[in-house]
């Protein structure tokens, strides 16, 4: 067997390179965001056995290039840029390194919020430009404010606990996770969406990007938010509908917003975005720390070996495992 692994962008964490040579295996590398006929000719070249996913789209077309292929493994937890469904139909695991960025992530969600509550880059911008705006200026303090987190996995926790250290107050909602998770950070469980949005002074988005979260954040929910609140998003753009989120903002509904994503990444150059000054934007960049990809890459390429060696992986690790046959999950879940 193969023992090449295609990771789907230009680099990995030194940490990550080395564990790879120490198990015997080779890396081939792919241009970041690269086409899928792209990734396709690479996965022939290389007979690559194993793809860690990073920038760019891995689909079908790649899959059915390479039949060789065994495992996909997430560099992070998003897994909206691979098709789940597709992987599971060819008994191709998807595997997600769980928890791995959550501290830098958490990190630039606060970031974020402060930047845009406190209005950093205004304020920076009118100095340069020559201006001393503290003559009628009215700050927003956010001690005693609510933040809400859709989502409760390590990401939306380790965020709850720095908004807590900042003295906010927690609610969160996810339907699917066990109350002990809500109750290890102190935070108000609710029950509905629109009780979060309406109690939210912040709400920060934790949530993956499926069908039935694509545009959860929409006109609708943004209206039910309080009068000069604002929206954080360091998980993935598509959960916005952003032209409501423009209009809530200019209409002063929502006072600003903090983005890490995009629903199309990246964004062009006449994004809506770009003309709202109360918006503060990244580029997709919350994980990518060196302390984070270490653990990233290192965690991807764990993942990868388990599979293609026979050892067994935690289930919680299995994205796609509803699309898998029962017997390609036997092989790779913990006994």
């Amino acid at each position: 067997m193969s023992k090449t692994i295609l990771v789907t962008g230009p680099d990995l964490a030194p940490a990550a390179k080395t564990l790879a040579a120490e198990r015997g295996y080779s890396l081939v590398y792919g241009p970041a965001y690269a086409e899928a006929s792209v990734l396709a000719d690479l996965m022939v070249e290389s007979g690559a056995v194993g793809i860690v996913s990073r920038l760019g789209r891995i689909d079908a077309q790649v899959m059915d290039a390479a039949p060789q292929l065994k495992v996909i493994s997430k560099h992070g937890v998003g897994v909206d840029n691979i098709d789940l469904a597709a992987a599971g139909e060819r008994g191709v695991p998807v595997l997600v390194a769980t928890g791995a960025n959550a501290v830098s992530v958490a990190e630039h969600a606060i970031a974020l919020m402060l930047a845009t509550v406190k209005r950093v880059l205004p304020l920076d911008a009118s100095l340069r430009d020559g201006r001393w705006e503290k003559p009628g200026f009215q700050g927003r303090e956010l001690f005693g404010a609510t933040m809400g987190l859709m989502g409760i996995g390590a990401i939306a926790r380790a965020t709850g606990l720095m908004a807590k250290g900042l003295g906010l107050n927690l609610i969160a909602y996810d339907p699917f996770a066990p109350d002990s998770l809500f109750e290890e950070i102190g935070a108000k469980r609710c029950t509905t969406t629109e009780e979060l949005f309406a109690a939210s002074d912040v709400l920060s988005l934790h949530c993956p990007l499926t069908d039935s979260t694509r545009g959860i954040v929409n006109a609708e929910a943004l209206a039910q938010m309080p009068k000069g609140s604002y929206v954080v998003n360091t998980a993935r753009g598509g959960l916005i509908d952003e032209p409501a989120l423009v209009a809530a903002v200019e209409s002063g509904h929502i006072a600003g917003a903090g983005l890490d994503t995009f629903a199309s990444e990246p964004p062009g150059a006449d994004h809506i975005f770009f003309s709202q000054p109360n918006i503060v934007m990244t580029p997709h960049i919350g994980g990518v720390t060196a302390q984070a990809n270490a653990r990233v890459g290192v965690e991807a390429l764990t993942g990868i070996f388990q599979v293609l060696e026979g050892e067994s992986v935690a289930p919680a690790r299995i994205a796609n495992r509803k699309f898998l046959t029962a017997d390609a999950v036997l092989t790779t879940v913990e006994k």
